[in-house]
């Protein structure tokens, strides 16, 4: 077991990789009563086209079965595994996103026997053709109701809008025609290729031992059998820079008008540090433009084209990004075009002061700092950086580092007509107008 030692934030994480291929690591928490403990795999909604393990060609299954196999995932033969957390005293969870899905339990005694429960039922499957078709049900009913939520689909749309191939644009739930297709066959096929502990992190934070701990994990992944690890192959088609549409209305039952301007990132191919810093570098552009101490921020509150649930993002992954700006607003289409007016600053040679980036770093590094308090924010950015070959404890030395010229190049990546634009939700009372 290596100790990994983070003197800056007098922080000490524990780390292994298990024979089986599985990372381990520990991080105690001293002065917390909570333990909070996540097991993920580099597997979501976007891994639709894959050679499954033991064969040679290709295959695209449907589209949410990443979603579909979570949920199964907690039914055995023998019952609701809920229950069994729920006896030791454990609140568990999953979630499934567009490039992982993560189990998770806290609680704050019987940490051993929810920990070996969580284990031993994602490394257990169980599926039926009864019983998967008993979950479409379900599922399709949670489509339905992500249908009907207006801010989903503003999100997914913009989305939509930028994207020609990649399986970003769709839904991470899929569609109630796509699951219609799963088969159990599917879900086997998936759970063999991406559950296989080399693909899998295994994440402990909070009032552990870790010495002891980690000899519990190694002891239970000891005792079952695994096949050798292999590379999974996962096909995505080119995807072009420029967005597959630039402007889309969307009538639905909402009192106000929605609008978000999306930016189609270029740079989507980076990993490790280089991409925590082009992250954190489009971040602190992105508050600084479109930030609530901005000079656009005040000019659009004053004049009345946002509220409260005004907001902007990047995200970034292997093989895609992209940002969002926008909110709900009585004037939809003054505020995009506001948006892209103060984008429009920023090309060329314009530059970032330099007060302004030590300022937003200021706040960044506070806003992390404060973060760290929480075992469920640390487990669960951890992962997602662990998997882009990213260290969550890197962001303090990265943000420190920062210039107003990696500002600049940064930003430039999500700059450009081409790559912008424009997703709308209008009171379905104007689809006439």
């Amino acid at each position: 077991m290596k100790t990994i030692e983070f003197k800056q934030l007098d922080e000490t994480l524990y780390y292994e990789k298990l024979a089986n291929g599985l990372d381990v690591y520990i991080l105690p928490k001293k002065g917390f009563s909570k333990t909070f403990v996540t097991f993920t795999t580099k597997y979501g909604s976007v891994d639709r086209t894959f050679v499954p393990i033991g064969e040679t060609e290709s295959v695209t299954v449907p589209d949410g079965i990443a979603h579909f196999l979570e949920h199964k995932m907690f039914e055995k033969e023998d019952g609701d595994v809920f229950q069994k957390f729920s006896e030791y005293g454990a609140s568990a969870n999953a979630f499934t996103s567009f490039t992982r899905t993560a189990y998770l339990f806290s609680s704050t005694d019987h940490i051993y026997k929810s920990t070996e429960t969580l284990l031993n039922f994602v490394q257990e499957p169980y599926f039926t053709e009864a019983t998967v078709n008993k979950e479409k049900g379900i599922i399709g009913q949670e489509i339905t109701m992500y249908d009907d939520q207006p801010d989903w689909r503003l999100y997914f749309g913009t989305i939509e809008n930028m994207y020609h191939q990649h399986p970003v644009k769709i839904d991470i739930a899929g569609t109630i025609e796509s699951i219609d297709g799963i088969t159990a066959d599917h879900l086997y096929t998936c759970y063999n290729t991406f559950y296989h502990p080399s693909n899998m992190l295994l994440f402990v934070i909070g009032a552990v031992d870790p010495e002891e701990m980690m000899t519990f994990i190694r002891e239970n992944q000891g005792k079952k059998e695994f096949s050798e690890p292999t590379p999974i192959q996962r096909f995505f088609d080119k995807e072009p820079t420029e967005v597959a549409i630039k402007e889309r209305t969307l009538n639905m039952d909402v009192q106000k008008p929605k609008v978000y301007v999306g930016l189609k990132a270029k740079e989507t191919n980076l990993s490790g540090r280089d991409m925590l810093k082009h992250e954190l570098a489009v971040q602190i552009a992105l508050e600084i433009i479109f930030g609530r101490t901005s000079k656009f921020y005040e000019h659009v509150y004053e004049v009345g084209l946002i509220d409260e649930t005004y907001a902007f993002d990047f995200t970034l992954e292997k093989g895609f990004g992209f940002a969002m700006i926008g909110s709900d607003s009585t004037e939809p289409n003054q505020l995009a075009q506001a948006i892209l007016a103060e984008l429009a600053k920023y090309e060329g040679d314009a530059k970032f002061e330099s007060a302004d980036l030590e300022r937003i770093k200021r706040k960044k590094i506070g806003f992390f700092l404060r973060a760290l308090n929480s075992i469920e924010f640390i487990a669960n950015q951890f992962t997602r950086y662990s998997f882009n070959d990213m260290n969550l404890f890197d962001v303090v030395p990265v943000l420190e580092e920062l210039t107003t010229d990696d500002l600049h190049k940064a930003f430039a990546s999500i700059q450009g007509e081409s790559q912008q634009t424009i997703f709308k939700i209008l009171p379905t009372k104007q689809a006439a107008q």
